[in-house]
């Protein structure tokens, strides 16, 4: 949490993307084969999913074991999430008609598991729980392609094509996001993160006139419910946008792995922490491969306060957790962002409270 908002730490923090996930023998023996629809319902099997990762690995913080459908799947929108592909939509969203179906978004109604879950892990944490929700475009997209694409075509063309029906889908979409992440940091979420997962495919002038600026509102209700509460906002393949991000009124921008750590921090400017960015595919490699490249990432990030070391997007499932755990050693050893000696005496005047850096609150 100190890291979000720049401030000092004992030691670089550490969390990893789709952490509860395939990669864990644990998670598969407890998860089995089912929908991960179907599992998201069940809060004590959620609790445990997020907490699995955290006891193997000694990351720093939790996320919830759940989806960004999630609010469109609650209200009938009519998507199921098909193992190896990924949210399809059985009607995708092509007209003005189709936005009868995205009725406003009712938590303790429409999805009340999501809030029991958070309770639980509130409760168990020791670290903490970060609370999420699926960026506009990002979910606009599984709604006019109707799943997964490569292209984007059917969603970029009716961002241009009906300008007036893309704005009013982004208006629902961000009413729901705000919606399901208000009644998880409600329930006990500390922080909340923005999968704006594929904005990256966007260039910069559609992205601020398209997109921007619904999450920038999603982020300004957030802060005005919930004032201090670290946000983080991602994308993959937003290199060109980083800076675009750093304006949305978010304390931590995702930074994925092709753009170097140290040109991120120029690009978000030093008012906004990074997260990121090892390269995933790089943990699939040897121990010694995967602790160079986090060596690398360390470096560029610099003693600057504002670093949360993470992957540059999810943990691949073929990925040995033996190498995880090593990274979050040397991270935690020898990562240098905003770190302090927590035994050297600080001039407590100058910090608010007369607390000196590096104690724990």
């Amino acid at each position: 949490m100190r890291a979000c908002r720049r401030q000092p730490v004992e030691r670089v923090p550490v969390w990893f993307m789709r952490q509860a996930g395939r990669s864990l023998p644990e998670y598969r023996a407890l998860r089995g084969s089912g929908s991960i629809l179907e599992a998201i319902a069940q809060p004590e099997l959620v609790a445990e999913l997020t907490l699995q990762p955290v006891r193997r690995y000694g990351a720093d913080a939790a996320i919830l074991f759940s989806d960004i459908v999630v609010p469109a799947a609650a209200i009938g929108v009519g998507v199921d999430v098909r193992p190896g592909t990924g949210p399809v939509v059985e009607h995708p969203v092509r007209s003005r008609s189709d936005l009868a179906r995205l009725r406003p978004f009712e938590p303790d109604v429409d999805a009340p598991w999501v809030g029991d879950a958070v309770s639980i892990l509130a409760r168990e944490l020791a670290v903490p729980l970060i609370g999420f929700a699926g960026g506009p475009f990002t979910v606009a997209s599984y709604l006019v392609e109707g799943g997964p694409s490569r292209t984007f075509a059917r969603v970029r063309a009716l961002m241009h094509g009906e300008p007036e029906l893309w704005f009013t889908l982004l208006d629902r979409l961000a009413d729901m996001a705000v919606a399901s992440l208000r009644s998880q940091l409600d329930a006990g979420a500390s922080a909340a993160q923005l999968f704006d997962s594929w904005a990256g495919v966007l260039p910069p002038h559609h992205y601020e006139r398209l997109v921007l600026p619904a999450t920038t509102r999603i982020l300004a209700e957030l802060a005005r419910s919930h004032p201090g509460v670290p946000t983080i906002l991602f994308g993959v393949g937003t290199g060109e946008l980083l800076s675009l991000m750093a304006t949305s009124g978010t304390q931590v921008v995702g930074v994925d792995w092709r753009v170097p750590l140290d040109v991120a921090r120029q690009r978000v400017g030093p008012d906004v922490a990074v997260q990121g960015n090892l390269d995933p595919a790089l943990c699939t490699a040897t121990i010694d491969v995967a602790l160079a490249e986090a060596r690398d990432v360390l470096t560029r990030a610099g003693d600057a306060p504002g670093h949360v070391f993470n992957l540059g997007h999810g943990v691949l499932p073929e990925t040995d957790p033996a190498v995880l755990e090593a990274v979050v050693e040397v991270v935690h050893a020898e990562g240098r962002a905003g770190v302090v000696d927590p035994t050297r005496p600080a001039a407590a005047a100058n910090r608010p409270g007369g607390r000196a850096p590096g104690v724990a609150t």
